[in-house]
């Protein structure tokens, strides 16, 4: 295989007909700079139709093309129609890398075509880096238990390919440029699809497990002394108009719901204001909150790794000072 030959990136744009997951909007501004460094076209790959405001918001992260793909067996989505797509379109244009969001879909068609051409996929990577000297892509993740950070990179096949979360990168557009649309028709045999939808009911949201945009976030750690000491911290919450969260060892012990999960095994934000109450800064955790406005740290522990990451620091019993800042809070209202 001649690297050479495969060029350009491409990001494939998931929607559900009306609007595109923020997660295609992020990795397609994310691989505008990847595309800058390395010289290649950013490709926005859309299977079925999409609206035309939709597609302005993709093209307005510095698109190069769009590649639109029509015709049966995507509708609902289907696992084994999307692995061909990929597959088949994969080595008719050869691209360079393949970046999919890391949804409940994405996952599982990504590395089912990757695996079919046969390259290599990268998931969850939370920094995308373009090596000049080798024209690899390195994937940058938190690796055993958050204790270091792996560089990992598909240095012969191609194209590379990756899943990444959502909220990982910045959805930041740059306005729109001179773009080409390119069409093509695929056709998968409904009689080869090896699912079948029989049912469909929504979830029922719950509004306080939605943390992703949430402007505010009091989060817990391991430090937390148990679930009774909980009401304090949702107090706070509620008087910031914020959310509860948590680190994974909270939900690990049973204390918390995985959705309040914040880190490389849950949720990443991007609060004005995160407070972080007995979270001892774990790269696994960290990496879910480094675009946070502003992290305030509390701990006991002087010599805790959070402090290395937020913008203030307190040292000393976190429960007593939840319930300062809650008097001080209620005071001032």
């Amino acid at each position: 295989m001649k690297k050479s030959e495969y060029k350009d990136i491409w990001v494939y744009i998931e929607h559900d007909g009306k609007k595109a997951q923020s997660v295609s909007l992020e990795l397609c501004c994310e691989a505008r700079k990847l595309c800058d460094a390395s010289g290649e076209m950013l490709v926005a790959v859309i299977v079925g139709k999409l609206s035309e405001e939709e597609r302005e918001k993709v093209v307005s992260c510095g698109v190069d093309r769009l590649l639109c793909v029509c015709g049966t067996g995507f509708e609902p989505f289907s696992v084994d129609a999307y692995t061909e797509l990929f597959t088949v379109l994969c080595r008719k244009y050869k691209p360079s890398a393949v970046l999919v969001g890391g949804t409940i879909d994405g996952r599982d068609f990504a590395p089912r075509f990757a695996c079919r051409l046969p390259t290599g996929c990268t998931s969850d990577a939370t920094q995308l880096v373009y090596d000049t000297k080798t024209g690899d892509i390195e994937f940058i993740e938190p690796a055993v238990g958050g204790k270091m950070m792996a560089v990992i990179t598909v240095p012969v096949m191609r194209p590379q390919v990756g899943t990444i979360r959502p909220g990982t990168f910045k959805y930041q557009p740059i306005g729109a440029r001179a773009f080409e649309i390119r069409e093509e028709h695929f056709d998968f045999p409904p009689e080869k699809i090896r699912t079948k939808v029989i049912g469909f009911l929504p979830d029922e949201l719950d509004e306080t497990l939605n943390i992703a945009d949430a402007e505010y976030i009091v989060c817990v750690g391991n430090g937390l002394k148990g679930a009774d000491t909980l009401p304090r911290y949702r107090e706070l919450a509620e008087l910031l108009g914020g959310k509860l969260a948590c680190t994974r060892p909270v939900f690990d012990r049973g204390v918390l719901p995985y959705k309040l999960v914040i880190g490389q095994s849950g949720v990443v934000v991007k609060p004005k204001i995160y407070l972080a109450f007995g979270v001892s800064g774990a790269v696994n955790h960290v990496t879910g909150i480094l675009d946070s406005d502003v992290i305030v740290a509390v701990n006991k522990d002087p010599d805790a790794a959070i402090f290395g990451y937020c913008t203030y620091g307190i040292v000393g019993d976190m429960d007593e000072i939840c319930d300062a800042l809650i008097a001080e809070l209620k005071a001032r209202h």
